[in-house]
């Protein structure tokens, strides 16, 4: 199987640890999704997001700054076993945040649907959830 790297950069109007809980916090995480959301704080713990559509481990948690995960996608194509890498990176920029996002081993096949997917599903509704907050 072919694999590629999405990268994308997008700024919010909030502090990074503002944006870190709301990715790790399972309630906020399940509110600016719309879907149920399982979500371990801990390394080597587990989530399941978007009513199981995807679901992985944490690798490395560092509150504010840093978030590595294990992710898997119901996607045709997608090995059952196979576990893409998610890294989101955080860097305060005055009175906004630069989240820098990679994601490694992802299936050729499913790449343009995912980078879609990310700002469809992700960076579009976190940004509606801060201006909310």
């Amino acid at each position: 199987m072919k694999t590629t790297t999405i990268r994308q950069t997008v700024t919010f109007a909030a502090a990074p640890e503002k944006i870190y809980h709301l990715i790790m916090d399972q309630k906020k995480h399940a509110a600016f999704t719309g879907t149920n959301v399982i979500m371990s704080t801990k390394v080597n713990g587990k989530f399941n997001i978007f009513d199981g559509y995807c679901r992985g481990y944490n690798i490395e948690l560092i509150k504010g700054k840093k978030i590595i995960q294990a992710w898997h996608f119901e996607e045709e194509g997608w090995p059952d076993d196979h576990f893409s890498t998610c890294i989101f990176q955080f860097m305060h920029l005055g009175n906004k945040t630069k989240l820098t996002f990679r994601q490694t081993g992802v299936p050729e096949q499913s790449a343009e649907s995912l980078k879609a997917g990310w700002k469809q599903y992700y960076w579009e509704p976190m940004k509606a959830a801060l201006e909310r907050s």
